[in-house]
């Protein structure tokens, strides 16, 4: 497979069709395949830029295979923010999850210069945000009931 297409938009920008495929995914892999009970549109959405990983689905159509949120610092505590990072279940093992992290990375480096990046991170993929220049910031905690452990990048030089 050769990589995805990425594009990054606004709330505004996303439209309905990029926004239903961002919230049926996330739907997908957070409430079904992690059984979380939460809501998942939670109002912050409308504030962040949508970065997606667009190619073939299993029905040969454009699918949705990779997802991240982000958001920009004046919504957190003055860092920008990598949410709701996940990739289709059927594009998984390839290395996406890395492509993606990588994408999210130069996206907010490019939308926000020389602001550190902060995300909430399940607490057995800490080695893995760890390899992007995250560091744990927080003790371990319990989200969704699922350990979590919040990571910082500190701003490029």
């Amino acid at each position: 497979m050769t990589g995805p297409r990425w594009i990054c938009q606004s709330f505004d920008e996303l439209g309905t069709r990029g926004l239903y495929r961002a919230l049926r995914l996330r739907a997908q892999v957070f409430v079904i395949e992690q059984s979380c009970l939460y809501l998942d549109p939670d109002g912050l959405d409308e504030h962040a830029w949508h970065l997606q990983g667009l190619g073939p689905g299993a029905d040969g159509a454009e699918a949705l295979l990779a997802y991240a949120r982000l958001l920009p610092p004046e919504i957190g505590d003055g860092s920008a923010r990598i949410g709701r990072v996940i990739t289709a279940p059927t594009a998984r093992g390839g290395g996406l999850g890395r492509a993606l992290m990588s994408q999210a990375v130069r996206e907010c480096e490019r939308l926000w210069p020389g602001q550190a990046i902060e995300l909430g991170a399940q607490a057995h993929l800490r080695a893995f945000y760890g390899s992007f220049g995250f560091h744990p910031i927080s003790e371990v905690y319990d989200e969704d009931g699922i350990p979590h452990v919040d990571m910082r990048r500190d701003a490029a030089a």
